[in-house]
């Protein structure tokens, strides 16, 4: 424990900006992936285990493409679509076929698929650390705000989660695909006798779901390193952060993620030692004082 340090921060605009936006850093990338996770309980009813392993893909997707085109966005986009094809073809031909079942069967096809992801990944581009880079547009001077330190990258990584937040918001809320998939979640048998495709919807969201973790993982790139298995920590935080925020919750995923980043960040500085039990910590007063979590719904 080190309250000294952490005081201090907070006394300091240049520490107190610095670990600020560290924090908006972790909170951005998990609430990309957390973001998916909730959207696909929300609507399939499916804990997906094997959603680290889609943010691992976007960070490999998205490297190959930087080697190859030099091309930061179209890395970005082929992180992105990379996963979303490929949650597409893991939805349909293997979650489909357990829905309804045993919830420890629909577990155990996901933790079979993690194994089977990081040795893919292996196979193809080795078991050692690769990393990306920063494209060569973001090496420039960092920005100084308040004495604080942010680097430009940091910027475009926070302003991407959010407009991705809002867009998926937005288009939840106020288009008609929006609505279908919102009746989906809640009858999904009304739908059908609406003449509806229902499993092209959940193929769809399980797609979208992809997608977003690989972003997350496509904008991580250039600033972590890479390896086999690196989705399994950040799956494990996407989880606190829905139990957090509320299953099923897009609000609820961004606030938890933003709270997750923030206990991060600062509890490194006066909890070196204790960070990541700051988190569980945190996510046991919120399950004592609403089960439900921060923004989820009483089930009648």
């Amino acid at each position: 424990m080190d309250l000294d340090a952490l005081t201090g921060c907070l006394a300091s605009s240049a520490c107190l900006v610095t670990q600020t936006t560290s924090g908006f850093i972790i909170g951005m990338l998990l609430f990309l992936v957390a973001v998916g996770l909730t959207l696909i309980f929300g609507v399939l009813k499916v804990v997906n285990f094997s959603h680290g392993a889609f943010y691992m893909f976007g960070a490999y997707f998205a490297m190959t493409a930087y080697q190859l085109t030099g091309s930061f966005a179209l890395a970005m986009l082929c992180g992105a679509a990379g996963t979303a094809i490929l949650g597409l073809v893991f939805e349909r031909g293997f979650m489909s076929r357990v829905y309804g079942a045993d919830v420890l069967m629909q577990l155990l096809v996901c933790y079979a698929f993690v194994l089977i992801f990081d040795d893919v990944v292996r196979m193809i581009w080795g078991p050692e650390f690769k990393s990306m880079g920063m494209p060569a547009a973001f090496q420039v001077a960092p920005l100084f705000i308040a004495g604080g330190v942010v680097p430009p990258y940091y910027l475009l990584l926070i302003s991407v989660a959010l407009a991705a937040a809002a867009v998926l918001g937005l288009g939840l809320a106020r288009t008609r695909i929006g609505k279908v998939i919102r009746a989906a979640a809640h009858n999904p048998g009304m739908v059908s006798a609406l003449g509806i495709n229902t499993g092209l919807i959940y193929g769809g969201v399980f797609a979208l779901g992809g997608m977003l973790a690989g972003l997350a993982g496509a904008l991580a790139a250039p600033v972590r390193s890479l390896t086999p298995g690196m989705g399994f920590s950040v799956l494990i935080e996407s989880f606190i952060v829905t139990v957090i925020g509320g299953m099923g919750s897009i609000l609820g995923a961004l606030i938890g993620a933003l709270l997750i980043g923030m206990i991060r960040s600062f509890g490194s500085l006066g909890f070196p030692l204790f960070t990541e039990g700051l988190m569980y910590l945190f996510m046991v007063i919120v399950l004592v004082s609403r089960p439900t979590g921060l923004f989820g719904k009483e089930v009648a």
